[in-house]
């Protein structure tokens, strides 16, 4: 019996075809900018019907911020190295990399970008990208309050801010470049050492 393949996906209905849809909008975006990402210029790099990708997102502000989360749950996982220190210059560098050298930190930060012109856009950003960021940011503080590192009294959300905050402002607004002696000093400064 031969296989009967749709001519307007070479992927077919699967994962592999939502896969190519997520790289092409992250490859995209790389290339072009937020505003030189379309659906039929995603379309035609993932090898996908527009249709398809209409079946999955409804816009791609969607398929962005899908491809940004799955990849954040994917390669950003905070570490449990035992003590506070250890765990916030593993963490740092990481988070810093992970915004500022790879394509989903651009995501990111064309995302906040559009943010700044669509509340809708504003809202979906903080929830979906915003929120599971900073709860990643707040486990390791919990953990150090729960090891007895740091008071229980502790306002971590206030904390949390001014730990990372010139982190964001550099990614975000400066520009400037963030070096494992900048994590290495923020960590310094926040731990008191």
């Amino acid at each position: 019996m031969t296989k009967t393949r749709h001519h307007g996906n070479r992927h077919g209905r699967s994962e592999e075809a939502r896969q190519a849809v997520l790289d092409a909008a992250d490859d995209l975006l790389v290339e072009r900018g937020f505003a030189g990402v379309t659906i039929e210029g995603v379309a035609a790099r993932a090898g996908v019907a527009k249709q398809t990708i209409y079946r999955w997102w409804p816009s791609k502000v969607d398929i962005l911020l899908d491809a940004f989360v799955g990849d954040m749950n994917e390669e950003l996982t905070p570490p449990d190295l035992g003590s506070l220190a250890d765990d916030l210059t593993t963490y740092l560098p990481m988070l810093a990399a992970f915004l500022t050298e790879t394509d989903q930190g651009a995501v990111f930060r064309a995302l906040a970008g559009q943010a700044q012109h669509d509340p809708a856009v504003a809202v979906r950003f903080r929830d979906e990208c915003v929120v599971p960021l900073r709860a990643r940011d707040r486990l390791l503080l919990e953990r150090a309050v729960e090891r007895g590192e740091l008071d229980g009294d502790l306002d971590v959300e206030v904390a949390i801010d001014r730990l990372l905050g010139p982190l964001y402002y550099r990614v975000l607004v400066t520009g400037e470049p963030i070096t494992r002696t900048f994590t290495d000093e923020l960590v310094r400064d926040f731990l008191g050492t």
